[in-house]
């Protein structure tokens, strides 16, 4: 079954759903510095799945469709901080090779592999992160000021290995580290939000490819493992929701912030966790 077998009512209920999911992803792009992956692949996950695309190819779509809207909100978010916070360039000047030889790792990692094991792989990341956040103290810290060069490259590399499997900008992933190194939790998540368009062009390059020879067992105008329809409809509503969730930011405290994030992660990651149990 794919969706023109569909029931008129259902459709437009999917339709509303994704149009929901946008909005939240907008938010949430600009309140945490993230690209909005983590709460879009979820979504994406369930629609393709109402849909009728096979179990073994909807989180490959999930994922490849959430870079693919990954790339205009991240920028909106990062020119909504930008007017508003000093972002850290020399981080972001740091991270741009490894982190596009960490996404291209990953998304050839993720054309081989089972569904489960990207299903598995947003689990740990969701767990350790929520951890981290909500029960975070100020003694968890590595050392007042970054890292030299060659492990701020490998942060790099790590960053876009994990975000490339699990569909996400890598700003959430980004925070935590630089928080590790007392960077105050309003200039991370500006610097962070810088990463979601270098981590998206060659992850969305990646998902093409390695979705080309499923093209049969996908939804209609899929790209490789990029929904066309889901990504422009759910991308376009984040950008303009952007905006507003970075003006939201700034009217958090930093443990506010920290906690909002951990639970939001925390129910995704629980989420795909019954997934796996009950698959």
């Amino acid at each position: 079954m794919m969706i023109a077998s569909l029931p008129l009512d259902q459709i437009l209920w999917l339709v509303g759903i994704l149009v929901v999911a946008g909005f939240a992803t907008g938010i949430l792009a600009g309140l945490f510095g993230i690209g909005g992956g983590a709460i879009v692949v979820p979504v994406l996950y369930e629609v393709f799945g109402a849909i009728g695309v096979p179990d073994a190819l909807r989180m490959h779509l999930a994922v490849g469709s959430a870079l693919a809207i990954i790339m205009p909100t991240a920028l909106r978010s990062f020119f909504a901080h930008r007017s508003r916070t000093k972002i850290n360039t020399e981080v972001l000047r740091q991270w741009v090779v490894p982190l596009v030889v960490g996404v291209l790792a990953g998304t050839a990692l993720a054309a081989v592999s089972p569904d489960r094991v990207l299903q598995l792989a947003f689990v740990v990341f969701a767990t350790l992160m929520s951890i981290r956040l909500l029960f975070a103290r100020e003694s968890w810290i590595l050392a007042d000021q970054l890292p030299g060069p060659w492990p701020m490259r490998a942060y790099g590399v790590f960053i876009g290995v994990i975000a490339s499997l699990v569909g996400i900008s890598g700003g959430g992933i980004a925070v935590a580290i630089l928080s590790l190194y007392r960077v105050p939790i309003h200039t991370a998540i500006a610097t962070s939000s810088g990463l979601g368009a270098l981590i998206a062009v060659p992850g969305v390059i990646g998902y093409v490819l390695g979705g080309w020879p499923h093209l049969a067992e996908l939804p209609p105008l899929s790209l490789g493992f990029i929904s066309i329809p889901g990504a422009v409809l759910v991308g376009s509503i984040a950008v303009l929701a952007a905006p507003l969730g970075a003006k939201l930011a700034h009217r958090f405290t930093k443990r506010q912030l920290e906690v909002g994030f951990g639970v939001y992660l925390a129910l995704m990651g629980l989420r795909f966790l019954v997934a796996l149990i009950t698959g």
